[in-house]
């Protein structure tokens, strides 16, 4: 059986940094996209039980964050 702690240590680690990035963003604070630099939106669904997919994006789509609104 291989090694699998390195990619779990990696998984982890970019868990982690996507949920302080949300935290961060859904609590008012400004964050920019680490590839292009512009400002990172909260895209949220008006109506969670008919469209449950909400997304963290950039305007130019280098990062795309998608959320599962239960």
């Amino acid at each position: 059986m291989g090694d699998f702690s390195k990619i779990n240590s990696s998984s982890t680690e970019s868990f982690n940094k996507q949920k302080q990035l949300i935290k961060q963003l859904l609590s008012g604070k400004s964050i920019k996209c680490d590839v292009c630099g512009k400002p990172l939106h909260a895209l949220l669904p008006a109506n969670p039980k008919k469209d449950p997919v909400g997304h963290i994006r950039c305007d130019k789509g280098c990062t795309d964050i998608e959320l599962e609104m239960d």
